[in-house]
């Protein structure tokens, strides 16, 4: 990305910005004009979004899988002892989160089609749907018809992260599994916005590869999504490749100014977006960042099936660096002015 100084000035004097501008915010030319992207960032997002700041949580419900990844505790050549949740032990995994003060659930899932496939989805959200306003999922990619049943079901948003868009690395680091093929995973958010899905999330897991090369394709990818799928809502998160036992370290360090860069070039881009960080940061970055573009949070979170009250002890697919209860983040967020809301509130006014 050969940007110049003149190319980022140029960028943030201009009200609409397009990916020639998003270029040069996020290449290291950009770097000396941090503090004023920041301050733009700040504003829009409060513009848009308020002093709002949407809390969720991931709920695991199996570290079954079938793909072979170098990054993940999951991973199918790992020995650990795999678990999928029960209907009761889903029920007891919800009265948990539900006392925590969420309405907003993520479900997660290793990617196993035969334990858990549609099938297993349509049951869960049978026995999670009655307790959240607005159930999210993370799973591996399913086809345009079993999206249609899921969202009948009440599912209201779905994540899938493209990884890398380096297609030869991506081979790399997925060597074996459905999840190896690349083209059916890049084409899943076009899948969703056919069966008419309220909001998808987007990513790359920062670290596999160049993170200004992959963070621009996710913005192109973006671009085209908003222009074809617009009645379709959006998000981006920001996961840095963390270890796990016996894990990948990550091939390209980002360091947590390089982060802000990436989410205020976000924000000054696509000012509707919503910019989420998870637990995988720290402490300190998380409480500093909340104030330069992200809207929304995980708190409390445990990434391994039944880690809120059925199994505390089962292998959890990353470090989570961030182990704050709910009310500690909730008391965080009070203390610098912002509202936390545990509910999409979007859906919460009918938009959907």
């Amino acid at each position: 990305m050969q940007k110049q100084a003149a190319d980022v000035r140029r960028a943030l004097s201009r009200r609409v910005r397009d990916l020639e501008d998003f270029k040069a915010l996020v290449s290291p030319a950009a770097a000396a004009h941090l503090p004023q992207m920041a301050t733009l960032s700040h504003t829009l997002t409060k513009q848009r979004f308020g002093n709002i700041m949407q809390l969720y949580v991931p709920l695991y419900l199996s570290n079954e899988c079938q793909n072979i990844c170098t990054y993940c505790g999951f991973s199918y050549d790992n020995k650990i002892k795999r678990k999928t949740l029960s209907g009761i032990e889903i029920l007891k995994e919800v009265e948990a989160i539900r006392q925590m003060g969420y309405e907003h659930v993520l479900l997660v899932t290793g990617e196993a089609q035969q334990t858990v496939g549609v099938d297993y989805f349509l049951q869960a959200l049978e026995i999670i749907r009655p307790h959240f306003a607005h159930i999210s999922m993370e799973v591996q990619p399913l086809d345009r018809e079993e999206y249609e049943q899921l969202i009948a079901k009440g599912l209201n948003t779905v994540l899938v992260y493209q990884e890398t868009y380096h297609e030869a690395d991506y081979r790399k680091h997925h060597p074996k599994g459905k999840k190896s093929k690349f083209d059916y995973r890049l084409e899943t958010p076009d899948r969703l916005g056919q069966a008419g899905i309220h909001k998808i999330g987007l990513g790359v897991l920062l670290g596999l590869e160049d993170w200004r090369t992959d963070s621009f394709f996710t913005a192109l990818h973006l671009a085209y999504l908003e222009k074809t799928y617009w009645q379709t809502r959006y998000s981006i998160s920001f996961p840095r490749l963390r270890p796990f036992s016996g894990g990948l370290m990550p091939k390209v360090d980002m360091n947590d100014t390089e982060l802000v860069q990436l989410i205020c070039a976000y924000r000054l881009c696509f000012e509707t977006v919503e910019l989420s960080i998870s637990t995988r940061e720290s402490e300190v970055f998380r409480d500093n960042v909340i104030r330069l573009g992200i809207t929304a949070m995980s708190a409390g979170s445990k990434t391994n099936p039944g880690g809120y009250a059925v199994d505390q002890q089962s292998l959890e697919q990353f470090e989570i660096s961030d182990e704050r209860s709910a009310s500690e983040i909730a008391d965080m967020l009070r203390r610098q002015q912002y509202e936390p809301v545990w509910k999409d509130w979007d859906v919460a006014l009918g938009t959907c």
